[in-house]
């Protein structure tokens, strides 16, 4: 059994690593598809990559989340990004390399990875 002060610390230490439930207003949220299919094609790693990037970046304006289908099955793992007062910016096939890119450059840079996104020469 845990002391009281390990539960605190442990829930000190997971507090700001990930928002799975609220997203807060006027705040960047990632959201990945983590249905079957999502998670079939390793959704979950992504989650984690992208949680742990956010947090050992510092990026405070910046929560992440999960949802169930997206709908597009063939291009899973599939993350979006969606940024107040812009537009949507999905990624498809993504795994952790890649998410820790998009943290990088897209996150923190403000430069979204084209190369990962869904467009019209996906479909």
């Amino acid at each position: 059994m845990k002391s009281l002060e390990e539960l605190k610390a442990i829930r000190d230490k997971m507090q700001g690593q990930l928002d799975l439930r609220a997203a807060q207003e006027g705040k960047i949220r990632v959201v990945v598809g983590m249905a079957t299919c999502g998670i079939a094609s390793g959704a979950r790693p992504v989650l984690n990559k992208l949680a742990e990037e956010v947090a050992n970046k510092g990026l405070k304006d910046v929560v992440v989340t999960q949802t169930g289908c997206i709908g597009l099955c063939q291009y899973e793992p599939m993350v979006e990004v969606l940024e107040p007062g812009k537009e949507k910016v999905t990624y498809i096939k993504m795994d952790p390399e890649k998410a820790a890119r998009v943290v990088e450059e897209h996150l923190k840079g403000g430069k979204p990875v084209a190369e990962y996104t869904l467009n019209q020469t996906n479909l």
